[in-house]
């Protein structure tokens, strides 16, 4: 077993990126040569000015459709800038310093699988469900820490679109849906982005039911990546703190649990007939 760099870091602080504060200023900047206020642009371009005030902070990770968005407001010329300094953003921005490592090898793995236990997978969360988690951060976020990180979770799930051929596997225990985490409305935003995830032909979800007496899960949450050398690596963490899994038997091991938990938890027609059944419910 090989730990990453951070593998022993037992903090969660966020580094802040010079390129989400960069687009902000350059984004401010062309508002303002456009005479618009922040809440004039952002009807235009179909967000909340909070939300474009945000960005211009360089709080959040701006959504990929701003700059399509933004060409009919402020112009052809504009958008190439925007689409310049866009080019520039790290979707590392925010991470935990312990995460980072595996975020780089999400980024360019052709198989993606993980198994969880304890929390939604990060790349299947939606935003409500995102906030709710680090607003139950101890020791607490500050605000500015708080939407770093909710930002770089948000950009992180770009990957389920922006890498169509990539295989993406999630096994997720029925527990956690019937958690009812965040209440109900966030339950329900949980439901209904699953289901919209699971749409996707790369994308498959499986939940894990209550009952099931053959569960190879015992050991804990876990994630594994094929690179693009198609080598495996596997990744679990815990309490702030992670480890980098590369010997080839450890690896291989895991290979063997997250298989055979596929075959015991529901098949995807069965999962999405499931979630639709307690999305009724609530």
């Amino acid at each position: 077993m090989a730990t990453d760099n951070g593998g022993n870091n037992t903090t969660s602080e966020p580094e802040m990126s010079d390129s989400l504060k960069t687009f902000g200023a350059v984004l401010k900047a062309l508002r303002d040569e456009a005479g618009l206020t922040q809440e004039e642009f952002a009807p235009q371009v179909r967000y909340s000015a909070a939300y474009i005030a945000k960005i211009e902070q360089g709080r959040r990770f701006p959504p990929r459709d701003l700059i399509g968005r933004s060409e009919g407001v402020l112009g052809p010329t504009a958008a190439r800038v925007l689409a310049a300094a866009a080019r520039s953003l790290t979707r590392k921005a925010g991470l935990a310093s312990w995460f980072r490592q595996w975020a780089g090898i999400e980024e360019e793995a052709v198989s993606l699988y993980a198994y969880e236990s304890s929390v939604v997978p990060g790349l299947l969360q939606p935003e409500p469900y995102i906030r709710e988690i680090f607003e139950r951060r101890l020791p607490p976020l500050t605000e500015e820490q708080f939407e770093n990180q909710v930002a770089a979770r948000l950009a992180r799930q770009q990957l389920l679109t922006e890498r169509p051929n990539t295989t993406f596997s999630f096994i997720i225990e029925q527990a956690l849906l019937e958690r009812r985490f965040g209440g109900v409305d966030v339950t329900k935003a949980l439901y209904d982005h699953l289901l919209e995830q699971g749409c996707h032909r790369n994308v498959e979800i499986q939940v894990m039911p209550l009952r099931q007496e053959d569960h190879s899960g015992f050991e804990g949450p876990m994630y594994l990546a094929e690179t693009a050398d198609n080598r495996w690596v596997g990744y679990v963490e815990a309490h702030d703190a992670s480890m980098l899994i590369t010997d080839p038997k450890s690896v291989s091991a895991m290979l063997q649990r997250y298989g055979k938990m596929r075959s015991q938890a529901l098949g995807r027609q069965a999962t999405t007939s499931l979630i639709e059944q307690m999305r009724g419910a609530l």
